[in-house]
C-alpha cells in the first residue's frame, strides 16, 4: 500500500524531514482516521505540502499506535518522541496543550527519505480536507505535471 501525507506548508515540515530533523511523522486524532491500522512497516509514504506537488518519499520503518489518550499519556509521548530528531515539535509545552483533546496518536518512523520527481495528485473521492490518503498504488491518484 502507498500513502500520501499532506503537510501544512507554514510549518516547513518537508524541509525538516529532508534534513533529518523530523524522523517521525505523527498524527493526532479525536477519532480513528487513516492511517490508523492502515499502514505497515516497509510501505511507502509520499509527502507534499498543501497546494503543491509531491516532492519527497520515505519508507516506514516502524509504527506505534496509542489510544484512549489522557493528558499524562500525551505528555509522555511528547516528552519521549517530540524532540529533534523525532517528531520535531518546536514548543513541547504548547504542543501538550494543543493536543490535549486527542484520543488517538500514531507515530510513523521514517527511513530512506528521498526527493522524488514532482507530481500532482487527484484527490477526487477522498474529500477536499483529506490530510492522509492510503491507496493500493500511488499511480491511482498520480497526475503528470505539464
Amino acid at each position: 500500500m502507498d500513502h500520501l501525507a499532506i503537510m501544512k506548508k507554514s510549518r516547513k515540515l518537508l524541509e525538516k524531514i529532508r534534513s533529518g530533523e523530523k524522523t517521525i511523522e505523527s498524527r493526532w486524532y479525536k477519532s480513528r482516521r487513516v492511517p490508523w491500522n492502515k499502514i505497515q512497516k516497509g510501505e511507502r509514504i509520499y509527502f507534499k505540502n498543501s497546494g503543491e506537488p509531491v516532492t519527497l518519499t520515505a519508507d516506514v520503518e516502524k509504527i506505534l499506535q496509542f489510544e484512549s489518550l489522557n493528558p499524562e499519556m500525551i505528555s509522555a509521548i511528547i516528552d519521549k518522541y517530540g524532540k529533534t530528531p523525532g517528531i520535531c515539535l518546536e514548543d513541547l509545552s504548547k504542543s501538550k496543550r494543543t493536543l490535549s483533546e486527542a484520543n488517538y496518536c500514531i507515530l510513523i518512523f521514517l527511513k530512506n527519505i528521498k526527493k522524488t520527481t514532482p507530481f500532482k495528485i487527484d484527490k477526487s473521492g477522498f474529500g477536499l480536507m483529506s490530510a492522509w490518503i492510503a491507496v493500493d498504488s500511488i499511480e491511482k491518484i498520480k497526475k503528470i505535471l505539464n
